[in-house]
């Protein structure tokens, strides 16, 4: 499973991808499970106040199931003027 990083989550984790290995993306089968593991492995993620994460190019919820070849991002919030 990979996943893009923008913005703030990026430069958090220190790339602006994730690729989970297959062992870990058996135990991934929502949204939610994959934003626990992330705050678990990427503490700092927490440190955002909110975080959108797509997948398949739509948002999505905390019980959107995942395959291991969705395509997910993470969008951190961003402010601008």
């Amino acid at each position: 499973m990979k996943i893009k990083l923008f913005g703030m989550a990026g430069d958090i984790v220190g790339s602006p991808t994730i690729s989970l290995p297959a062992s870990t993306v058996d135990g991934i089968k929502n949204v939610a499970a994959l934003k626990a593991y992330l705050y678990k492995t990427y503490p700092r993620l927490g440190e955002l106040s909110s975080m959108a994460i797509a997948v398949n190019k739509s948002y999505a919820s905390e019980d959107t199931s995942l395959e291991p070849l969705d395509e997910i991002a993470l969008i951190p919030p961003v402010s601008g003027g």
